[in-house]
């Protein structure tokens, strides 16, 4: 028996099963599942040396106690986030520690179901498809790992999909508003503005910038407005404290503790210097891919793929890679995945890749954080590997987006000289 024939027998009445459930019966199950992970996180709080809940969630509930106590979330050092994340966090100080995690999990099965509704509205996607999509997001091991270890990555993956599924309904004052909520609790949804700008004209060149038609108006307006407001009204009650940590700190932010960056090993070996020169170098390549990319792909049928792409060239290319960074566009691959009709057989082998190279880096990080060995120049070696999986990753997708596109396009001009 071939490779490909044992694939169909092992492989495909197991696809044909999970497409067959309905969505609220997988969002049930992702649901259950993450309740556990959130019980046995408990267990190995109390009975292991490692630590199941991630550090920044006691950071939450740290500022979430000064809030509590009338005083500023920042009081609690290495608090860099909207007061919002503090206030929501609340619940935490006043009844249970773990309300938080039930909250992540919300906005993570909210997640999966918006990557669903974008699907089922796209008039492409079969729903069966779409169900699948979605599950591609609702069970997977890495995004049920963050929002139960008390990650708030789901909250603004949830909200960057709900900004594309109010764009795609074309509902612009609404999308503005939530868009700017995004951009308020974490910064990097900035460079999507263009992506989403740009498609909303009928008009083509430098000029189709300046056409300011109702569409565009309503989601640059309700934008500005909702993130204006959100700023004044934190700067009135915390102060500088609040723009340094919310918004300056990332933009400026350098982590010379071991991550996924391609710029690690440069970081830690001149973390004792402020160069300029540096931010720049390293700033540089990551706008000018993601200035290339808005143009390339500036179609209104292209808003999804443009704002994945950005998202990946964003985080590959960043000074600071965390598992968390991931998650931004784990969110947003599915809703490109039916659209490339990749083979499974290109999908595992890029999941294999992916994975292995992520996963090798973690023995040298094991090494250095738990058993105290001097890894930093093999963890670099390790981010470089990953760093070059991303890219062929990337060029393989736009690839393949392209032949696609380009199909399309000749069947198009077909039917017209029909």
């Amino acid at each position: 028996t071939s490779t490909r024939e044992i694939y169909f027998i092992t492989m495909m009445p197991a696809i044909e099963w999970i497409k067959s459930i309905g969505i609220a019966t997988h969002m049930t199950l992702a649901t259950f599942l993450r309740l556990v992970l959130i019980a046995y996180g408990q267990h190995q709080d109390v009975m292991m040396d490692v630590k199941y809940t991630d550090v920044d969630y006691r950071v939450f509930n740290d500022a979430a106690r000064h809030v509590y106590e009338g005083d500023s979330p920042y009081q609690r050092h290495t608090y860099r986030y909207s007061p919002l994340l503090a206030y929501l966090m609340l619940p935490n100080i006043m009844w249970s520690p773990n309300i938080g995690k039930l909250l992540f999990v919300m906005f993570d099965i909210y997640a999966g179901y918006l990557i669903y509704c974008i699907l089922r509205n796209d008039g492409l996607t079969k729903e069966s498809t779409a169900r699948f999509c979605a599950c591609a997001w609702l069970h997977n091991p890495l995004v049920m790992n963050v929002s139960t270890r008390g990650s708030a990555e789901s909250l603004i993956v949830a909200l960057v999909l709900l900004t594309i599924h109010l764009y795609q309904q074309k509902v612009f004052i609404l999308t503005g508003l939530v868009y700017g909520l995004a951009i308020h609790m974490k910064i990097y949804p900035i460079i999507f503005c263009l992506s989403l700008y740009i498609p909303l004209t009928n008009m083509t060149g430098v000029r189709s910038l300046f056409d300011l038609n109702t569409a565009r108006l309503r989601l640059v307006t309700s934008t500005i407005l909702s993130l204006a407001v959100l700023t004044y009204l934190f700067y009135d009650l915390y102060g500088w404290e609040f723009l340094d940590s919310t918004y300056l700190y990332h933009v400026t932010r350098k982590d010379s503790r071991h991550n996924f960056s391609v710029y690690f090993y440069l970081l830690y070996l001149t973390s004792e210097y402020e160069d300029v020169g540096l931010n720049i170098i390293t700033f540089l390549p990551q706008a000018v891919l993601l200035l290339l990319l808005t143009y390339r792909f500036n179609n209104i049928y292209d808003v999804n793929f443009a704002l994945f792409c950005q998202t990946l060239v964003f985080v590959t290319f960043n000074k600071v890679v965390t598992a968390q960074y991931f998650l931004w566009y784990f969110s947003l691959l599915p809703l490109i995945l039916p659209s490339l009709n990749f083979s499974k057989k290109d999908v595992i082998l890029g999941g294999l890749l992916w994975g292995f190279a992520q996963g090798s880096w973690l023995l040298p990080a094991y090494l250095l954080e738990f058993k105290g060995n001097n890894t930093f120049l093999f963890i670099w070696l390790e981010g470089l590997a990953f760093f070059c999986a991303n890219v062929g990753i990337l060029a393989k997708i736009i690839r393949r987006h392209r032949e696609v596109s380009s199909v399309i396009e000749e069947q198009c001009n077909v039917q017209k000289l029909d």
